[in-house]
Parts: C-alpha cells; sequence; structure tokens
C-alpha cells in the first residue's frame, strides 16, 4: 500500500479525496496546516525525515478568491509551498499539482485551450503569474504533473460563492438564482476526479499538464435550469449583467488520449447527486450567507 501525502486535506477537494474509495487504496497522510507548515522549509525537512512518502497531492494553497479573509502574500505562499515540497523530489515517486486554469493567461484567453498554449503569454494577475511560475518548473521536473482544473463541484466546496452550490442552497431556502453574467465553463463533478487521480498515481504518463475538463462547456444559466428544474420549484433566475463573459474552458484531448476508457458523470446526475447531499445537510447551512452575492 503506497502512502500519499495530501496537502490541503481540510480544504474542499482535500475533504473529498479523504473519503473517497481513494481511503481503502492507500495509506493518506493529511496533516493539518499546524501539522505541517508547508511555507516553512524546516518542517517540510522534518516531515519527510520522519515519514515515507511515495506520492503528494498538492492541493493546498492559500487563497485568493472573493470570499477568502487574507489576500497578502498570496504569490509567496503559494510559491514557497510548491518549492519546498519540490525539493523533496529524491524522496517521493511523484507529485500530483492540484492546479488551474489560471494559469493561462486571461487576457489572451481562447476556449478549449491547449496545454502547451500556457508559454503564450504570461499572466499579470497574482494568483495566475503563481502558476505560471509552477508550471514552467514543472515543465522541465521528471516527477510533476500539473492537474489543470477549470472548474470543479461538489460537497464541502464554499457555497457562499462557488456557482453551482450555491444555486442549489438558494433554491432549498427558496430564494433566487442569481448569476453576475452568464458565461460557459468547464466544470467536472469532484467524484469524477479520483478515478482519474487513482490512475496517475499508479501509472507512468505521457506529459507534465493535463486539462482536467469535460468535452462539453456548459452555460451558467443552463446549470441555473438544471438546477431548478431539480429542484421542482418556480423560482426565478436573475442575470446582473446582459450578454456573455469569457469562456472558461480547456481542451481534453491529452486526458483522454491518456486515459482511454474514461468516464465522467453528466452534469445532469452530478447536480441532482449534490442537491440530494445540500438537502440532507440543509441544517448545517446558513441562509444568511446566501442573501448576498460576493
Amino acid at each position: 500500500m503506497k502512502t500519499i501525502l495530501l496537502t490541503g486535506g481540510s480544504g474542499f477537494i482535500g475533504k473529498n479525496i479523504r473519503e473517497s474509495f481513494l481511503k481503502d487504496r492507500y495509506k493518506i497522510l493529511a496533516p493539518s496546516s499546524k501539522e505541517l507548515n508547508l511555507s516553512d522549509k524546516e518542517r517540510v525537512d522534518n516531515f519527510f525525515e520522519n515519514h515515507k512518502i511515495d506520492i503528494v497531492i498538492h492541493s493546498a494553497g492559500k487563497p485568493g478568491h472573493r470570499n477568502a479573509c487574507d489576500h497578502t502574500n498570496l504569490f509567496y505562499t503559494n510559491t514557497q509551498m510548491f518549492f519546498n515540497l519540490e525539493s523533496k523530489c529524491e524522496e517521493f515517486e511523484k507529485m500530483i499539482i492540484m492546479g488551474s486554469g489560471a494559469i493561462y493567461d486571461m487576457r489572451h484567453y481562447r476556449p478549449k485551450v491547449k496545454e502547451e498554449q500556457f508559454e503564450e503569454y504570461i499572466p499579470t494577475d497574482e494568483h495566475g503569474f503563481c502558476k505560471y511560475i509552477c508550471g514552467k518548473h514543472i515543465e522541465k521536473s521528471e516527477k510533476i504533473i500539473d492537474f489543470r482544473i477549470f472548474g470543479i463541484f461538489g460537497k464541502y466546496e464554499d457555497y457562499a460563492i462557488r456557482f453551482i452550490s450555491n444555486a442549489i442552497c438558494k433554491t432549498l431556502f427558496d430564494l433566487p438564482i442569481t448569476i453576475k453574467q452568464n458565461r460557459k465553463f468547464d466544470y467536472i463533478f469532484v467524484d469524477d476526479l479520483m478515478p482519474v487521480l487513482e490512475y496517475f498515481v499508479e501509472n507512468k504518463v505521457s506529459y507534465k499538464s493535463y486539462n482536467i475538463t469535460p468535452d462539453k462547456s456548459i452555460s451558467l444559466l443552463d446549470i441555473a435550469n438544471i438546477v431548478k428544474n431539480i429542484s421542482g420549484k418556480d423560482l426565478p433566475i436573475k442575470i446582473a449583467q446582459e450578454g456573455m463573459g469569457l469562456e472558461y474552458s480547456g481542451n481534453n484531448a491529452r486526458l483522454k488520449n491518456e486515459i482511454k476508457d474514461i468516464k465522467l458523470e453528466s452534469i445532469e446526475n452530478s447536480i441532482t447527486k449534490l442537491y440530494n447531499w445540500y438537502e440532507t445537510h440543509k441544517h448545517e447551512l446558513c441562509r444568511d450567507v446566501l442573501l448576498t452575492d460576493k
């Protein structure tokens, strides 16, 4: 049984990994940030001295989203985390990074962007620039794989700001579904990430980076209508800004060539599963955070 160091184990993706079938396939170590401060090189060194690690799944990071309480030192903290782990590459088989489509410069963005196009332009935003710097290093590494995720949804995500969960929770409280501006996204269900992770843990792969995306993009308005239909409620869908915003999507040909039999849950089935989960956890939700759109 391989031992996996999972960083960010208390976050959205990390929690789902810990509860998935992967917990029965591998020994997963998921230290908290207090137990392992990834931005502290000495702490990282000590952890590897005391634990034999086969695989690193790096999903930790200082958040820069609109609901984050602290946006300072975003670039420094996240690059420090990455390079502190990378410095131990001789002590593990491989490291899988939970990366982002933000690596592609949004000023020159094109729909269904391909992995090799990330080097054409350098992002100017702090989050994208961090991903770009790490991505440049990953291209030269023999042990690191970058998962470029454009949109991912599931239980434990921040329903105050994440669109699919936000829409579901609003319908549960009979509130209108709100959209800042309609856009197309590449969304995958977090459960579909788990067999992909297992494949990359177990197999030698051809490339250093993969867009983890579905075949088809979907608009926020289409998602809102799916949620509305599942709820069975005649609730309004309000769009603040007219027109279509920039599409956020990645070409998945490289992933499909790597995993020939990859199967992703349909967006309708995925949203239904998540809706049912939130329905059973409604007592844990805070209606007040749904009243203001961030």
